[in-house]
């Protein structure tokens, strides 16, 4: 299993306008409770150049990922550029991803369980 190759394919699939967790990335790359690793990707460029990796955030909506952009604001400015709402909490900014999260179905995993498997990935 290639996981970063698998987590581009992933990420790619995130709709504008949403967003979605590192254990929601890790889950559908097959290997839930990996979220670390995701995050690890991102800031290391492994899951490639085009992801889009500001629709990205941690499994309460935080944006977490400042360390993978130019500028700490600049996740946040890429999201509300895509119509995402970010408010600022006690902890930091955060998007509410009951009203923004990615859900992706099972048809989703299932196709993509089926690209993994005709890539090798």
């Amino acid at each position: 299993m290639d996981f970063y190759k698998r987590m581009e394919l992933v990420c790619k699939r995130i709709p504008a306008g949403r967003a979605a967790s590192y254990g929601q990335i890790a889950l559908l790359c097959g290997k839930p409770g990996n979220a670390r690793q995701v995050g690890y990707a991102l800031r290391r460029g492994r899951a490639g150049e085009s992801v889009p990796a500001h629709r990205i955030v941690n499994a309460k909506g935080l944006l977490s990922g400042a360390e993978a952009f130019e500028t700490p604001e600049t996740q946040k400015r890429l999201l509300e550029a895509e119509g995402v709402r970010v408010r600022k909490t006690d902890a930091g900014w955060q998007v509410d991803l009951r009203e923004y999260g990615w859900g992706n179905s099972i048809e989703d995993a299932e196709e993509l369980y089926r690209i993994f498997q005709e890539r090798g990935i």
